[in-house]
């Protein structure tokens, strides 16, 4: 696991004299994890001097589980899906307490018994606009990103169920919006079968920015940061205004750890409107708290999900389904994927 940022102290994340705490954080790395730092760790010990930050990558819940059931839990704070917090709860992940947050300034699932959002990611349809240069001509649903003989060229979507693929496919085959849940995942996968042969299935985040600034990918569903990130590069990226797949990004603390109490407390600061405005511009992202107020870049602005940009539609996630189906999404995904 690569360390980004080391904070001091002993070896167990605490001083000889029991003051200085260093909180082990793992998240996904990159730009992401970067704005993480800026946007929640600096403010917090510098508000909270006597706590310190190390940072590792990737999160991983197979090592959470592995550290819990062996007695040895390193992690602090971990990058987690909300399903997947909410699944293990109390098993995997600890309980929290977290009273300064009030779930009415918070998103929809912006806090849950076992996790605290720190932004929104909206995964939007956005395509190549130099491999579609008649703006008459271009996609403008997202029927059209399956349709392969109106829209020739390759696609690319996220592998990872938390990036809405399963939604945007059954979207796409004609499901309204509040009548998603509970999801036909057979359907779903179904409908991707229909432009298997033509479609790049990203492994993360990454995979998915570099194929479309590269050319890989012709029309992509990505979310909000990584469309940010290709305009911020110059690319000819437009997007279409149709329907998009919004869903929080978690953290939480694994059972065990031996700071969860202060934790908790930078749990709870991550959720106010001053950071969760701070993340937002750093990355583009919709923030969790609805008090922020970011002030976005021009580029940033273009992806508002939730500015008036979009003139089309925004579907939330169901965390509370996934969390009930999360081993049976996965298992179905996977198999389909390698199948």
């Amino acid at each position: 696991m690569a360390t980004l940022l080391a904070g001091c102290g002993s070896s167990d994340g605490t001083g000889s004299d029991g003051g200085p705490e260093k909180l082990t954080y793992v998240a996904y790395g990159g730009s992401g994890q970067e704005a993480m730092i800026k946007a929640h760790q600096k403010p917090f010990t510098a508000a909270n001097p006597d706590v310190t930050f190390i940072n590792s990558s990737p999160a991983d819940v197979a090592q959470v589980k592995a550290q819990v059931l062996g007695g040895a839990v390193k992690w602090d704070v971990v990058s987690v899906a909300p399903a997947a917090a909410e699944q293990h709860c109390g098993k995997l992940f600890e309980k929290l307490s977290v009273p300064k947050l009030d779930p009415k300034d918070l998103v929809a699932d912006g806090v849950g018994e076992c996790y605290v959002g720190n932004f929104t990611n909206a995964n939007i349809f956005g395509y190549n606009a130099d491999a579609y240069s008649d703006a008459a001509k271009a996609p403008r649903t997202l029927k059209d990103f399956f349709d392969t003989k109106k829209f020739p060229g390759k696609r690319g979507v996220l592998s990872n169920p938390q990036n809405g693929l399963l939604e945007f496919a059954l979207l796409a085959d004609g499901v309204a919006p509040d009548k998603l849940y509970p999801l036909d995942i057979d359907r779903a996968l179904k409908k991707w079968s229909t432009i298997r042969k033509d479609t790049y299935f990203a492994p993360n985040v990454g995979a998915i920015q570099q194929a479309a600034a590269s050319g890989q990918v012709d029309l992509f569903l990505a979310p909000d940061s990584r469309m940010i990130a290709l305009l911020d590069e110059k690319k000819n990226v437009k997007m279409v205004w149709d329907m998009s797949v919004a869903s929080v990004n978690g953290l939480a603390v694994p059972r065990g750890s031996k700071h969860k109490a202060t934790a908790e407390k930078f749990l709870e600061s991550v959720a106010q409107p001053a950071a969760s405005a701070k993340i937002s511009e750093l990355l583009g992202t919709v923030p969790v708290n609805r008090k922020a107020k970011p002030q976005l870049s021009a580029n940033a602005k273009l992806v508002e999900a939730g500015g008036p940009v979009n003139t089309g539609e925004v579907v939330y996630q169901n965390v509370q389904w996934y969390a009930k189906n999360w081993d049976t999404v996965t298992t179905k995904v996977t198999n389909w994927l390698v199948g």
